[in-house]
């Protein structure tokens, strides 16, 4: 069984009006089109300053649909610079270089204008199975602070403690031929074969190790000084080859002038999955809390991307179920912890249920094979042709579960840069030209220390979970998707270079994460002293009641 091109996207035969032309309802336009949607443009609406979507056909059309809004809270905030200012994106994008920063690419807008689809989208999938209709709210605001969160996490758990030294200098590198680059390892013996091989003081490579890891949850990487003074002796191409006999990736900051524009058919690459058709979808579960209540998910993920698409889900309504190795997801115990639980790993797991299974036996990948028949979407960001490996693939699982959807939350997604280089936020961000996009004013390029494409990301693959989800109600049949990294990159790309960084009287003061949280009392609940987030979207039926 191979998968199959679909006969019509998801949303094919549905229209909605998008009022407005702020970047979130623009995106979120984009986002409904290219799930099949008839897009209509209608002036703004006052009553929601960031956009509006409104279902003109299908489940309570005319009604139904997303209220787009800059913040829900009492805090008066009018745009994206409001925003980046108010909810930590400033103060986050500038810790690496010593004060606030604010990023000139509209993130918070971008993200927001993804989840307001994704409102959409689960609403009408809630209609399909028997459930009401829905009208849901997103603000900018709370999709930045989503995008903080793991950030507002670690800061409140540690609130009180003093902040650590950020003496040094961060990465990218430049060559002796000039070339700026970013270079990524998870392997810390990898990473010592490399300087080694390069001849950098061993004081330095042990001393950096710590910061360069680090890095994705602090937003700072302050590395000696003699690290780049040993790249910037060799030329690109002895260090390149050097990285790729170690094990560590090499990639040079490319220009948007020299990144190709165009992308997948599909942003999700949606396919079907063939075979005959499943069960239908069980009916919405009065008794459960949002659109996906009564539907499970089955995850396997690590770090950002892939947790963060299962929360979405998860806060959406869904069941989720982590699978996790022997001894449990070892960022578990990554300090600082929330009630025993490392406070970041909480930040993006809140609310899910986990197994522990040893991939590596045929016990372990028989008992996961089970649990992903058991579920509605099977989600996961192992690296590309693992999960067959584990027979956890489309095919693997076809004839016993037909109706299900595999969402892989990859990295590079058929795009890579060369071969062996790891598919991380800082490597996409320096290859899909976001480094460029990020910096202005004269300054060198440089990918934001912020997790932009991993946020982004998961974002990105939760919606592609509910396209999928949405073309099984259609059809019957399961889905295939397939996210990246690469993706957020271009949506990225596309939105374009925005106004946020142009200072301009008026902007609140700009506030760290903790602030933020103290600040958005009702985005986040408070757990072993961390604030973890809340959905950023609020759903109501259309007679009034809570969902």
């Amino acid at each position: 069984m191979t998968a199959t091109a679909i006969a019509a996207p998801p949303l094919a035969g549905t229209a909605v009006l998008a009022s407005g032309d702020a970047v979130p309802v623009r995106v979120a336009a984009a986002r409904l089109r290219a799930l099949g949607c008839e897009v209509v443009r209608g002036p703004a609406a006052a009553s929601a300053p960031a956009g509006r979507i409104d279902l003109l056909t299908g489940p309570g059309g005319g009604r139904a649909g997303c209220d787009l809004v800059w913040s829900a809270s009492p805090e008066p905030l009018a745009d994206e610079r409001d925003v980046q200012a108010a909810c930590g994106l400033a103060h986050l994008h500038g810790l690496a270089v010593g004060g606030p920063r604010f990023l000139p690419v509209d993130h918070a807008s971008v993200c927001a204008g993804v989840l307001a689809a994704q409102a959409v989208a689960a609403a009408v999938l809630c209609a399909l199975r028997g459930g009401p209709a829905l009208r849901a709210s997103v603000s900018v605001a709370g999709a930045a602070l989503l995008a903080v969160a793991p950030y507002v996490a670690d800061a409140t758990a540690a609130r009180g403690a003093p902040p650590a030294p950020a003496e040094g200098e961060p990465p990218p590198f430049r060559s002796a031929d000039g070339v700026r680059f970013e270079i990524e390892t998870l392997d810390p013996e990898a990473w010592l074969r490399f300087w080694e091989a390069l001849g950098a003081p061993a004081r330095a490579v042990a001393t950096g190790w710590a910061p360069f890891q680090r890095r994705f949850a602090t937003a700072v990487c302050p590395l000696p000084a003699a690290l780049s003074a040993t790249l910037a002796a060799l030329p690109l191409a002895v260090v390149r080859d050097t990285g790729r006999e170690c094990g560590v990736g090499v990639v040079p900051l490319r220009p948007l002038s020299e990144v190709a524009g165009e992308g997948p058919a599909s942003p999700w690459r949606l396919r079907g999955a063939g075979g005959e058709p499943g069960p239908g979808l069980p009916p919405w579960q009065a008794s459960g809390t949002g659109p996906l209540a009564g539907l499970r998910v089955v995850e396997a993920t690590n770090r950002v991307q892939g947790p963060l698409a299962g929360l979405l889900l998860t806060l959406l309504g869904a069941d989720t179920v982590r699978v996790e190795p022997p001894g449990g997801d070892p960022m578990r115990g990554v300090p600082p912890l929330a009630g025993g639980l490392s406070a970041r790993f909480a930040a993006l797991n809140r609310g899910k249920d986990a197994v522990r299974l040893d991939l590596k036996t045929p016990g372990g990948r028989r008992a996961a094979a089970d649990l992903a028949a058991s579920g509605h979407v099977l989600l996961y960001n192992w690296p590309p042709g693992r999960a067959e490996r584990f027979g956890l693939g489309a095919d693997d699982l076809s004839a016993r579960a037909p109706g299900l959807v595999h969402v892989h939350a990859d990295g590079w997604a058929g795009e890579d840069p060369g071969p062996g280089i790891p598919a991380t936020d800082f490597l996409v961000q320096a290859d899909g030209g976001i480094a460029d996009l990020v910096s202005v004013g004269g300054a060198p390029a440089a990918p934001s220390l912020v997790t932009l494409t991993d946020v982004l990301g998961g974002i990105i693959a939760a919606e592609a979970a509910l396209a999928g989800l949405l073309l099984r109600a259609r059809t019957g049949t399961g889905a295939v998707a397939r996210t990246g990294l690469v993706d957020a990159a271009r949506l990225l790309r596309w939105a374009g270079r925005g106004t946020a960084h142009l200072p301009r009287p008026g902007t609140p003061p700009v506030a760290g994460p903790a602030e933020a949280a103290d600040a958005f009392p009702g985005a986040f609940t408070t757990v072993g002293g961390a604030s973890l987030p809340r959905a950023p979207w609020t759903f109501a039926p259309l007679d009034g009641e809570d969902l």
